[in-house]
Formats: C-alpha cells, structure tokens, sequence
C-alpha cells in the first residue's frame, strides 16, 4: 500500500475508542474508491499542530549560525520545574551542595562505606547535611569541613562542579602547559592557583562547563552571584546528560538538516516482545491501533512549555517549522520516532511492503499493518506561544471541507498535538502505555473507555508494566475519537 493510499485511508476518521495516534490526513486529491471503515482506527500517522496567527509583534528570530547559548534564567526555570531547586540571591556553600546533590544522585550505597564521614562543622539533621554526606561518599567533596553557611566562591563552587560533573579524572592529568593553555584563555595568570585546583579550573574551562560567558566572574573571583551559580548547575546537568534531548532549536541554520538526518535514521520499531502483546490487543478488538516508541528520545523538557506533534512526512515537519519561525514563535525541538500499527481488512486488497511500511497477515485474512512516523516534541519559550501554536495549526495546517486558503504541505483533516498540562480549548483524553526495557506501546481513547482498555491489558500481560494517565488534546482529533469527521 503507498502512502498516499495510506493516507486516504486515514481521510474520514471515526470513533472507535482507542488509537495508536491515528492517522488521518488526506492529500487533497483523496481516490475516492477507498475508505477506511468506521470500525478503523488507523495509527498515528501525526498531523499539524495548531497554533495561533494573530500574533503581537515579535522581535525577529536570528538565523545565524551562532550557536544557542541557554540564559541563567532557563537553567534556573529548569531546575525548579524537574528538581524543585531554587537558589535564593545570597548564595551559600550549603545550598550549593544540597542543589548538586538533589541533580546528581549518588553513585553508591551506604553500605559501600563502614563510616559515615565525620565532619567538624556539621552534624546529623542539619540542612546540608544528607547532601555532604552522599557528594563526600561520591569524591565530590574531599574535605570533612564544609563550612555550609558561608558564602560561596565562584572558585568553590567550579571545583564542586567540575567533579559532579564527571570530569575529575580528566583534570588529573592535566600538565602544566595544558593549565596555563586553558588559564590564558579566560584571562586567568596561571600563578592564581596550584596543583588540583588548577587542573580542575583548567578541565572546566576546555570542557566548556565554565562557559565564555563566566570568564569576568573568573577573573573578578570572590563570591558567587546566583546567576551564575545556576548557569554552572546547567552544565553540569549538561555534561551528565541529563539536561534537555533535543535535535536543536526551530532558530536553528541547520534545525532542517538535523530533521531530514532524524528522520532518514529512523526506523520501523520492532520491539517483538512488546508488540505481541499489543498485536494480540489489537486481534481481540481491544483497541484499533497503537504506537511504538523509544523512551530514548524522551526529550526532558519542561512540561508546562511542551507540546507533542504527530505526522508521517518529514517535509511536512520541515514546513511545520519554517511556519513556526514565520510566526516569530522559536522552540526547543525534539525528533522522536515512531511506529503505528493498525489492522488493515483483507477487503482493502493486497497491502504493498515498503522500507517503512510492513504487514503481518493474521488468521481471519485481515492484516496488522506497522507504519513509519514520528512525533515532533516542541518546548516553547513562553506559555503565551503555546497557547498560540493551536490558532496557527487551525489556519495554516488543518483541512476544512470549506477551505479554500493555502495550507502547508500535507495537512491533515485531524491533526494531532497534545500537552502534558492544561491548555484553554483543549479537551481531556486518556493514555495507556505499556512499558518493556525502553520500549512503550501507547494508545489514546476518550476516557470514559480508558480503564476497560488497561484491564485488558493486564489479562494480556499480567506482569508487564502497564500504566496511564490523562492529558490535553486538539479538539480535531478529539472530534475524531467521537466519530466526527472534522
């Protein structure tokens, strides 16, 4: 089956309960000889996301090929919103400690050390303390005097980092050319510090923890301002790989290639252990389709500024984020594949095979079909972008039966996008999702069908974990989960 048919099947959507995000976008000239069934519900195959036009005016958004350099600001929102961390102006030694203790947990166990370090200046119960305790057992703090409620140094707080950071070693075998090399740079006399603490002030600077931007903060020493602490803090959640996943930015010179890269590595999901049991759900009816996904690509980003896009063709992506930029609206941006399967009837004739399209015939003739998507995960810089992204997808990139403006290419008549948090406009709907290693099928229903699936589910694999949850959905593909056509 080629993927305009595919798509044609996915024209007039109907209710059916639950879906693997379906697929329902229609090229303009859809053969009308082929229909897909109201019993159907094809697999994601994502649509356009909404988003809003009329916008106040934006500055513009630079493409230059300067690469994005995040502002204290979104390192500091980013920290509150996954670790509840928020330094306060006057920033001591034991906040710091406890901040990096809450993003890099500890690598061991208590029962890896017969003692508890004994420390001078502190004891059991006080604020820093459980943080000292785990940043000493992990070699990130080397001395038993912590002086928690003195003010923090800039120098401290880099030698802190440099370490949690994961770049200890690395520091260690820093000669004393490479350390005045690294000093020099952020104009630093390589006589200002000796032995470790230089080679680890030298490995912050040539990793980059220590960015450009940091260099006057160096150079002025004394104590850390708080802007500049939360910078170091994103680093390091940086350098661990625990910052955000993303393929680049919408602004970005390059964010089109990175896409088209994305994309053409991508492959069907196998997941075979995973997929029987969602192939078997599909078999009983239970649902109408489902997804495959790589919790890999999970993109980390901050829930209330995220929303998720789902379609099949990458150039329709690619106009997806040239309209963004149009709009003056710039995002954080994440490429994650996908996989959709659905039953296709024996009736619709003999399905033909591609790279990114694969059947399985079952024992009633009909078929389970495995389609090639993606969803594309977008953390916008403001709410009010959000908020937007629904009016600009309404205009530009949804089918009408009484449209008559252009529209990006292959938009959809249902598109979907959908947001972790509550959006105005956009209705509730329901998840389930099973979960094997990395791998997770999903399936999208109207809630009041949500716990029918997941007990279902759980005849099927009793011992798999199985969970769901409620988000906010585009009123397109919440008309579709009702049976409406548009």
């Amino acid at each position: 089956m080629t993927r305009f048919t595919l798509a044609a099947l996915l024209a007039a959507p109907t209710a059916l309960g639950a879906v693997g995000l379906p697929a329902y976008a229609a090229p303009a000239a859809t053969p009308t000889a082929v229909k897909a069934p109201a019993a159907v519900k094809t697999p994601t195959v994502p649509v356009a996301h909404p988003a809003a036009v009329q916008t106040p005016a934006a500055p513009a958004i630079s493409t230059s090929t300067s690469v994005y350099t995040e502002t204290a600001a979104e390192y500091a929102q980013f920290l509150q919103a996954k670790y509840n961390v928020q330094l306060p102006q006057q920033v001591k030694r034991g906040d710091f400690l406890q901040a990096i203790s809450q993003i890099v947990p500890s690598t061991v166990t208590s029962s890896t050390y017969a003692d508890t370090p004994s420390f001078t200046d502190l004891k059991p119960g006080d604020d820093a303390y459980a943080a000292a305790v785990s940043l000493y057992n992990d070699g990130i703090l080397s001395s038993t005097e912590v002086h928690a409620n003195q003010a923090l140094s800039t120098y401290a707080a880099v030698f802190i980092a440099v370490k949690a950071a994961g770049f200890k070693e690395l520091a260690y075998t820093y000669p004393q050319t490479k350390i005045k090399a690294a000093l020099t740079k952020a104009g630093i006399t390589d006589s200002t510090l000796q032995g470790q603490a230089a080679q680890e002030l030298a490995a912050a600077i040539d990793t980059g923890l220590v960015s450009e931007s940091l260099y006057p903060a160096l150079r002025k020493g004394g104590t850390i301002d708080r802007d500049t602490a939360n910078i170091l803090l994103g680093k390091t959640l940086t350098s661990l790989g625990k910052y955000k996943n993303e393929i680049g930015r919408s602004s970005d010179s390059d964010i089109y290639e990175k896409l088209y890269s994305a994309y053409r590595t991508a492959d069907l999901i196998e997941a075979p252990e995973l997929r029987s049991i969602v192939d078997q759900a599909l078999r009983n009816n239970l649902v109408t389709g489902y997804n495959l996904k790589d919790s890999r690509f999970d993109s980390n980003f901050i829930d209330n500024l995220t929303l998720t896009y789902g379609h099949d063709d990458i150039k329709h992506a690619v106009q997806l984020i040239g309209l963004l930029r149009s709009e003056h609206i710039d995002a954080d941006v994440q490429f994650q594949p996908k996989t959709s399967a659905f039953i296709y009837l024996k009736e619709w004739g003999t399905p033909k095979e591609t790279p990114d399209y694969k059947v399985t015939q079952i024992d009633n003739g009909n078929y389970i079909a495995y389609a090639k998507e993606y969803d594309i995960q977008f953390e916008f810089n403001t709410t009010a972008d959000k908020e937007r992204f629904n009016t600009i997808i309404s205009t530009y990139a949804k089918k009408n039966s009484n449209t008559t403006t252009p529209l990006i290419y292959s938009s959809w008549w249902q598109p979907l996008y959908y947001s972790p948090t509550e959006l105005s406009g956009y209705p509730v709907i329901s998840n389930t999702k099973i979960t094997l290693g990395h791998y997770y099928a999903q399936s999208f229903s109207l809630k009041d069908q949500a716990s029918n699936i997941r007990d279902g589910f759980r005849k099927l694999a009793p011992d798999a974990d199985i969970s769901g949850y409620d988000f906010w959905v585009d009123q397109p593909f919440f008309h579709y989960l009702n049976g409406e056509s548009e």
